[in-house]
């Protein structure tokens, strides 16, 4: 599983011209499934993300998550984080989960959030997508849990 994490001022999905779903101050999270990640790693994955320390204290010490800040994920799934620009000039998806499944473990991806209490805008799986958002800071975290790493 590979994830773009952005700290946002909002952001919003759009899929021919209606709006799927929109956040005011929160995360914008770019979600990929890749081949052989397991439903087992969602836990692990998205709690690194709900307790980053993003959000600063009266000390301006980063000592927030969106957990005890109650803000919101824009989640938006996106295979392309799966490519591989190694060979060629055409970017390789061979690391991408078939759709399917894919589609299957962001759903899961997404309950898991619901259930820890936090309000998440939606992407439409596998539809060209348009988002927009402010970037806060700019804040941007690349995050990936695989076979290597998870345990």
């Amino acid at each position: 599983m590979r994830a773009v994490i952005q700290a946002v001022r909002n952001a919003t999905c759009t899929v021919e011209g209606r709006v799927t779903g929109e956040i005011d101050e929160g995360l914008l999270v770019y979600f990929c499934v890749e081949r052989g990640d397991k439903e087992s790693m969602i836990p692990q994955f998205l709690d690194k993300i709900i307790k980053l320390r993003l959000y600063r204290d009266d000390n301006e010490r980063a000592n927030f998550s969106i957990m005890d800040k109650s803000k919101k994920i824009l989640f938006i799934s996106q295979f392309t984080l799966a490519a591989s620009l190694k060979r060629g000039n055409r970017p390789s998806f061979d690391n991408a989960e078939a759709p399917d499944r894919a589609k299957t473990l962001y759903f899961k991806a997404i309950d898991y959030l619901k259930e820890k209490g936090i309000e998440v805008g939606e992407g439409e799986f596998g539809a060209h997508m348009e988002v927009s958002y402010t970037n806060m800071g700019p804040q941007t975290f690349i995050w990936e849990l695989n076979g290597d790493n998870f345990q």
